[in-house]
């Protein structure tokens, strides 16, 4: 796939929100790259402090002791679309946070007022350094961690074409069947989409794209093409 056949005429910030399997960290690193923005991806974030807490005994069931304890990692992401790194307390944490055991607690941990509040002061601060830009991928990026973004997209797909998608990101690694890949996927969706804190949610000026029946290269492209809209009018607004 090309990379950087585009730039972005003037800075902008971008969030990308919608549930898993949608394709968002595929499209949206795809899209920076294209573009010459830096990329985060969030969940990575929230993966990282939920691996955080298995590592070191913490029960994840226990809201009290996940927030007691969610200052003491240091997690560092870096923003390059090409090679995006995670680390934690200087580990590499890429391949940890992808398990099915991290998976699985990720909701609980992430619910966690004191875990959101520590990650999105995080995540703000990445996207105000970020020098050229930023498309920023997560569940409320658009809703809470960055209201103010000069393009918010929210992808959606069936439960069906999405449990197809990540049972092709987890071939090789984990044996899981369709049906329950589909049915993790639901509950992940209700767990995020009703806890109190921060829900998986479409802002109302977000743009929603469904992807169901596109492909990974048509969803890159009508993200690039609404960005490239928006960054010229912010171009426009501040030569005028």
């Amino acid at each position: 796939m090309e990379t950087a056949a585009r730039t972005a005429p003037a800075s902008v910030i971008v969030a990308i929100d919608g549930p898993a399997g949608t394709g968002k960290s595929s499209t949206s690193k795809a899209v920076a790259a294209k573009l010459g923005l830096g990329y985060l991806d969030t969940g990575a974030q929230y993966r990282a402090i939920t691996w955080w807490m298995l590592t070191n005994g913490i029960d994840v069931d226990d809201v009290t002791a996940v927030a007691d304890a969610s200052a003491k990692p240091v997690i560092v992401s870096g923003t390059d679309p090409a090679a995006p790194t995670i680390t934690v307390d200087g580990l590499d944490a890429a391949g940890p946070i992808r398990s099915q055991e991290v998976t699985a607690a990720v909701s609980a941990v992430s619910a966690v007022p004191e875990v959101r509040a520590l990650i999105t002061d995080l995540q703000r601060s990445i996207a105000a350094e970020a020098p050229h830009g930023i498309v920023v991928e997560g569940r409320d990026i658009g809703i809470t961690v960055l209201p103010d973004a000069d393009l918010k997209v929210f992808l959606t797909a069936s439960p069906e074409a999405r449990a197809a998608r990540r049972n092709g990101e987890l071939k090789g690694k984990e044996a899981v069947d369709l049906a329950a890949t589909r049915e993790a996927l639901i509950k992940r969706d209700a767990a995020d989409s009703s806890r109190k804190t921060s829900p998986l949610a479409k802002a109302d000026d977000a743009v929603e794209v469904d992807t169901t029946d596109l492909t990974l290269d048509q969803v890159i492209e009508c993200v690039v093409t609404l960005i490239e809209g928006v960054s010229a009018e912010k171009a426009g607004r501040v030569t005028r």
